[in-house]
């Protein structure tokens, strides 16, 4: 949870930050996984991912143009050791009112993303880092034991890379 409400304060992720030159973020993190697409169209295509377990670059002339944290609801996943050092795995389970909660207590504002809040989906963005975290019920196939309740599904940063 430290992590995630930081990343929603600070728009970082650890050290990592949009707007950044790839070969750095691979230089902390390790050579990452690229997208398929990258794979077979060559580095320089734009608006594709890489990625390191649970967490996803967006890249855009070679530079980070987004950070995503990927949690997938009733079960267990990974961040790189750059990101949770303390642990290789973490519980992907995280409902809406949990991190409400430690955003308020850590005195990050929030508001409603209308864009994205529509039929079971809600979302919010957080100030004044202008992260957005995605919310839903859980899917046929999410173990969790709060079926009627939203669950943090993605928290991401974007930024126009020029």
């Amino acid at each position: 949870m430290d992590v995630l409400v930081d990343f929603a304060r600070t728009g970082r992720i650890g050290p990592l930050h949009c707007g950044m030159p790839l070969a750095e973020a691979e230089g902390l993190l390790g050579p990452g996984r690229p997208h398929p697409a990258i794979v077979m169209m060559g580095p320089d295509i734009d608006g594709y991912p890489y990625s390191w377990d649970g967490l996803r670059l967006d890249v855009i002339r070679r530079r980070v143009s987004g950070l995503c944290v990927d949690l997938h609801p009733g079960s267990i996943t990974k961040l790189p050791a750059l990101v949770l050092p303390e642990s290789t795995t973490y519980e992907a389970t995280i409902q809406r009112e949990e991190l409400i909660t430690a955003l308020d207590d850590a005195g990050c504002g929030h508001e409603v993303n209308g864009v994205l809040t529509f039929g079971q989906q809600s979302s919010i963005l957080t100030r004044p880092a202008d992260v957005c975290a995605v919310f839903s019920l859980p899917g046929r196939d999410d173990h969790v034991p709060h079926r009627d309740r939203h669950h943090l599904r993605v928290m991401h940063k974007r930024a126009d890379i020029v």
